[in-house]
């Protein structure tokens, strides 16, 4: 066969990439990977580790081999760089709940077909009010993700020596800027305006932190309530405007910018794509969750956020890379 001729290869291991979503789920449910980062570095010792079968153990491990999260080397099983940063249980960006929440979520797949086709969900979502029990479980989950992008942007803007800032979190969920900015500057003040089940979540991982005195909540929908005058250093805007159409983010930006004082900055995150839609990658996946799950959002472009932004009133704007996502920082 011709080495330029095509091979199904890829196009069965992307038919089957669930089997990736089973496999991570299914080993950070047994704590593989904590385990493997422990010294159970073969599948009897991962499987007696574990309190699985040993035939489980080896399978999880042949698939997780496959898709290069643990390396096999001289007979003996280690976590590839990638999980031992984000699928050890007690890292700071550990991601495992995460892992394990996505299997609960695979089968709202089998209807996209249908939500391509009618250009949203075809029927009402009801994810997005403040009393769906799944926030206790998906607030904690998602909590890691952010980790990277917070510490990107306390380092782009020198948080650490700012002094007495004050913040806001719009939509802040856990309070994980909130909990790393305080951690970073001591002298920092946070506030956290969201839905009242959610506010608790964040008081409590705040309190287990020891930062509670220095952390706030308002409770409410950012939609309607009141975020104040000329009151904040910094304001933070996570991973909200994928699930917004334009004209409710240019709103909320606008009222930011009154919210904030002379010179304070927004910081936007999100999964941004380049305005040719060419990538990165995870942005492009992530619309399809939107399409899915929203009836306006989307994953924005570069110059969505640049046109939304100017309109708002702000006019120093800038890009800053936090794979996957983007940090989009503006005065």
């Amino acid at each position: 066969m011709s080495e330029h001729q095509p091979t199904p290869d890829t196009v069965l291991r992307l038919i089957n990439g669930y089997w990736s979503t089973g496999i991570i789920g299914a080993a950070a449910g047994h704590r593989l990977f904590t385990h493997l980062n422990a010294g159970a570095h073969t599948a009897p010792a991962l499987a007696e580790r574990a309190g699985i079968s040993p035939r489980g153990a080896q399978s999880l491990l042949d698939g997780l081999v496959s898709i290069g999260l643990v390396h096999l080397e001289e007979g003996t099983y280690r976590n590839s760089a990638e999980a031992d940063a984000y699928l050890v249980e007690g890292r700071p960006a550990d991601l495992s709940a995460m892992a394990r929440l996505k299997l609960t979520h695979m089968g709202s797949l089998t209807g996209l077909a249908d939500v391509v086709a009618a250009g949203g969900p075809v029927s009402d979502p009801a994810v997005e009010v403040a009393d769906n029990p799944h926030w206790g479980q998906v607030v904690p989950a998602i909590a890691a993700q952010s980790v990277p992008a917070a510490a990107v942007a306390a380092d782009v803007l020198g948080l650490d020596d700012a002094g007495a800032l004050s913040i806001l979190d719009v939509g802040g969920g856990s309070g994980i800027y909130s909990a790393t900015w305080l951690e970073r500057n001591p002298r920092a003040r946070a506030t956290q305006l969201d839905w009242e089940p959610i506010n608790a979540i964040a008081a409590r991982l705040l309190a287990e932190r020891g930062l509670s005195d220095r952390f706030t909540c308002i409770d409410g929908d950012f939609h309607h309530t009141d975020f104040g005058r000329h009151a904040y250093d910094i304001a933070v805007y996570s991973h909200i405007a994928h699930q917004e159409g334009p004209e409710d983010n240019i709103a909320v930006f606008t009222r930011l910018k009154d919210a904030l004082k002379p010179g304070g900055a927004l910081i936007v995150c999100d999964y941004v794509v380049d305005d040719d839609r060419s990538g990165p990658a995870f942005p492009l996946l992530f619309a399809c969750e939107m399409l899915l799950k929203s009836k306006q959002g989307g994953t924005w472009r570069r110059t969505d956020y640049d046109a939304w932004l100017t309109k708002a009133g702000f006019s120093d704007i800038t890009f800053h890379t936090a794979p996957p996502a983007t940090l989009v920082i503006a005065r």
